[in-house]
């Protein structure tokens, strides 16, 4: 095998095992940014990217269009576009990082998000719930492609 083929094994190993995830204008408005940036890296997963930034709208549109026909998208949009967001590009040691973001992350409902999850520690209401996490291999390339296009 040549150093290219390998290279390029290695990058798409490297992006099976990598995932997005966002901490949303609630968790930094309320100073939770820290705590989840240390659950991350104590449950052994690395940031390889990361980024604090105020989303365009149009950004916000396009992570969100599989929500575009649904009647919460304007509010969904206003809602990640009102302050700055941390844009994380997270990495571990096997192709599930992902489902385990999600794990950590919790459910979508506060009221159902488990405690010892972020949203069952922290979130308060459904609508500002703290953290975006892709839920798939390919949300999570769309996504990394959407707030790291140079990756």
């Amino acid at each position: 095998m040549n150093s290219t083929s390998q290279s390029s094994q290695a990058e798409n190993s490297t992006l099976a095992n990598s995932t997005f995830i966002m901490c949303k204008p609630d968790a930094v408005e309320r100073g939770l940014v820290g705590e989840i940036i240390s659950r991350i890296e104590r449950k052994g997963l690395r940031i390889t990217a990361l980024e604090l930034r105020t989303p365009e709208r149009a950004l916000a549109e396009a992570h969100y269009e599989e929500h575009a026909e649904k009647p919460f998208f304007g509010e969904l949009v206003d809602f990640l576009t009102r302050g700055p967001v941390v844009a994380m590009v997270v990495e571990g040691p096997d192709d599930n990082t992902f489902s385990l973001m999600r794990t950590m992350i919790g459910k979508t409902n506060v009221d159902d998000a488990q405690p010892g999850s972020i949203r069952g520690d922290f979130a308060t209401i459904t609508n500002e719930n703290l953290v975006h996490g892709s839920d798939s291999h390919e949300s999570a390339a769309r996504e990394i492609g959407l707030w790291f296009p140079a990756r």
